[in-house]
């Protein structure tokens, strides 16, 4: 009898067990597609912080290309940029960036050039840098960010593309400029490398329909 009692003890348990996984596996399997999902409104909400709607009428999102610069834009894997068109004529680029040299490690960006060379926008994406000190790079810190768009290679020169103290003509925050000096380097670093690339990169070919076209 305690043999018999055991044993269905045991092949409930087991019974539960294999109901509760295939539970468990039907709602992850079922959450992906709304997980992608999220993230890609999420990145999409990033790209059209620096290049809205009302300057590309392109899906930039589908309009993607693989990268891995690791010199300049500081890549540690292969990311993507992004192309924003308007009726089939690029208007800007996106890039992704790190900034290595952050007070507390990698600051990760994307960096929007237009295609006359000059800065569409940045945000950063992800960091750790100090609170109340270096996390104001984060937009929704302040628009210390801010200061970048429309400035180029030739504006200002490139010696003066540093923090104020360094003689540059880029604000750092008061006790911390590392963080600054940091964002303002790869900044410029990205500048340098649509440059350098622009033809390659702006003969990409189109990707996807442009919004509203067949």
């Amino acid at each position: 009898m305690l043999g018999e009692s055991i044993g269905r003890n045991s092949l409930l348990l087991g019974f539960f067990a294999i109901l509760s996984t295939a539970i468990i596996a039907g709602t992850y399997l079922g959450s992906q597609d709304i997980i992608r999902e999220n993230i890609r409104q999420a990145e999409e909400r990033a790209l059209l912080e620096i290049v809205p709607k009302s300057r590309h009428n392109n899906s930039m999102l589908e309009d993607a290309h693989g990268i891995s610069d690791s010199d300049m834009l500081g890549l540690r894997s292969e990311k993507k940029y992004y192309i924003a068109r308007q009726d089939g004529e690029a208007v800007a680029v996106i890039f992704p960036a790190t900034a290595r040299e952050g007070y507390t490690g990698d600051i990760d960006m994307i960096i929007g050039i237009n295609v006359d060379g000059t800065i569409a926008g940045a945000r950063v994406l992800s960091h750790r840098e100090t609170p109340g000190l270096g996390d104001g790079i984060d937009r929704k810190k302040s628009a210390w960010i801010d200061g970048f768009i429309n400035k180029s290679l030739l504006n200002p020169t490139v010696e003066l593309w540093k923090v104020k103290k360094d003689k540059g003509v880029f604000d750092q925050f008061t006790g911390a400029t590392i963080t600054p000096r940091a964002v303002t380097q790869t900044v410029l670093q990205t500048l340098q490398y649509f440059n350098q690339h622009q033809h390659d990169i702006l003969k990409q070919p189109i990707t996807a329909h442009t919004e509203g076209q067949q």
